[in-house]
């Protein structure tokens, strides 16, 4: 059997690595997008492979009418299903005793046939993870032109053998460097390309990869500022996680998700309120981005902890959004607590923490210093 890509690669898509939305504060903590990337990347390659195989692979067009990049796409090899009498089966059996010697042989040939086509897809597979692990270093290495270049060519392998866990996960991949590039036009049509091969497959758009995709793509359309389409995309996001949380709740003991799969629902939906209120701030709305902040920071000190490095960026986020209102002492209360933690722990963005720190403190002296001038 082919190798599981995800398992070679040693992770999951990409589509957990970056924050989304315009950023309240640059340079932020990737801890709880990290730890989504395993469990989502499976999900999204387990949806692929429930994708019909007599479909074409051929992408369809995205659910807000975009479209994939053009692609040849080999026609499919597989013949349709077709209807027939219910005593087919009894005939085929009776058949079994009767044939000929010529139709033994000529079975051993389809069989030694189906072995190599299975050794073929096997080598296919092979080049193709050898080819996604080159392109993710050189992702890592800040060579994006080289990672594009070589992500079309597992691409157009992915589409010659037909494989299609690795067209979703290559198309997966592909999203991201654009997002991350903010190649967003170019961006917003991959993702839609990725979730309408997902969609088509079977999932669900509840699923964990569809809310992550939906969150990407509201992000863009917030970058692009269709105010419109980015907060549907929020509020469809944080809705639907909520009603799924809501639902596992009631589901019985034999039904019941794993540990990691709850957690990573939560998690996402934490990033979901975090790059909500990130564009609520951005919007002037500072008291609905504080409600915002305050779920996600609810829900990363429940599941990570107090001192994750996530946990202590969302303490200084909450504190942006107090500042913005003007409360200054308590957002001093919260961004000094985060600049104690992000310390002890040597938080790899502890000079960012600390320009908020100080920051905050200079308006709060300066408000001081207008108070004491009126009382004058």
């Amino acid at each position: 059997m082919a190798r599981p890509i995800l398992r070679a690669l040693g992770a999951g898509g990409g589509t957990s690595r970056d924050p989304a939305g315009p950023a309240v504060r640059r340079g932020r903590g990737r801890g709880m997008y990290r730890l989504l990337i395993p469990s989502l990347g499976r999900g999204l390659l387990r949806a692929a492979a429930r994708r019909c195989g007599v479909c074409s692979a051929r992408l369809l067009p995205g659910p807000a009418g975009g479209r994939a990049p053009e692609v040849e796409v080999p026609p499919s090899r597989v013949a349709p299903h077709g209807g027939g009498s219910s005593l087919l089966p009894l005939l085929a059996a009776l058949a079994w005793f009767s044939r000929p010697a010529a139709a033994e042989e000529e079975e051993e040939r389809q069989g030694a046939g189906g072995a190599a086509a299975e050794d073929a897809a096997d080598e296919a597979e092979a080049e193709i993870i050898q080819l996604l692990k080159r392109a993710k270093l050189s992702i890592m290495k800040d060579e994006p032109e080289e990672a594009e270049l070589i992500l079309h060519d597992a691409l157009r392998l992915a589409y010659q053998s037909d494989n299609k866990k690795a067209i979703t996960y290559t198309y997966d991949l592909m999203a991201n460097l654009a997002f991350t590039r903010g190649q967003l036009e170019n961006a917003e049509k991959l993702f839609k390309a990725t979730m309408s091969y997902l969609l088509g497959g079977g999932m669900r758009q509840e699923d964990n990869a569809i809310i992550e995709i939906s969150l990407k793509l509201a992000s863009i359309y917030a970058a692009q500022n269709r105010q419109e389409f980015a907060l549907a995309g929020y509020e469809f996001c944080i809705s639907t996680l909520e009603e799924k949380i809501e639902r596992e709740k009631e589901l019985a003991e034999e039904d019941i998700l794993s540990v990691e799969e709850k957690a990573n629902t939560h998690l996402l939906l934490g990033m979901c309120l975090d790059a909500y209120a990130r564009y609520l701030l951005f919007s002037k709305q500072p008291s609905e981005a504080q409600r915002m902040c305050e779920k996600a920071l609810h829900i990363s000190e429940e599941i990570l902890g107090e001192r994750h490095p996530q946990t202590i960026v969302l303490m200084s986020d909450l504190a942006t959004t107090l500042d913005a209102q003007g409360r200054f002492d308590e957002a001093c209360v919260y961004v000094q607590r985060a600049s104690d933690l992000a310390r002890q722990i040597e938080h790899p963005e502890l000079h960012m923490l600390l320009s908020n720190l100080a920051a905050i403190l200079m308006h709060k002296e300066t408000w001081n210093d207008v108070l004491l001038h009126i009382a004058s």
